[in-house]
């Protein structure tokens, strides 16, 4: 069962790292030249194959811009284009959304393995 909590709390790590991807790419939406974040993940197992959760790395975005005209801008090149940010608002509502059913699920993975853990400790005390 400890590794099922370890199992989770990977999880909510997981989570946790899409929640600071999207909150970064919203807050960065209007920053010239800022590289909007996507998270990877990639199973985690034992020598023998067996599931040992999950690690999050923080990635690039494919086609992290799209080319505005601004030639006031600093930023802006010969032409007057500014690489803006590649971030579309519903994607990461959707993304945060996402994060937060998957941080649920982790959290309920902990309390069930709690209540187990209670009620075999319950059953050996009865036997004892």
């Amino acid at each position: 069962m400890i590794n099922a909590i370890g199992i989770a709390l990977s999880g909510l790590q997981a989570a946790s790292r899409k929640v600071e991807a999207s909150a970064s790419n919203i807050a960065n939406m209007q920053t010239a030249d800022y590289e909007p974040l996507t998270t990877q993940q990639t199973a985690q197992t034992d020598n023998s194959g067996n599931g040992q959760g999950v690690k999050s790395d923080f990635v690039p975005k494919t086609q992290p811009f799209t080319p505005s005209y601004d030639p006031d801008s600093p930023f802006a090149n010969n032409e007057g284009y500014v690489n803006t940010p590649n971030v579309d608002l519903a994607e990461e509502a959707v993304n945060m959304t996402i994060a937060s059913t998957a941080y649920k699920a982790s959290v309920s993975v902990i309390e069930t393995v709690q209540d187990m853990t209670k009620e075999m400790l319950q059953a050996f005390d009865k036997k004892a």
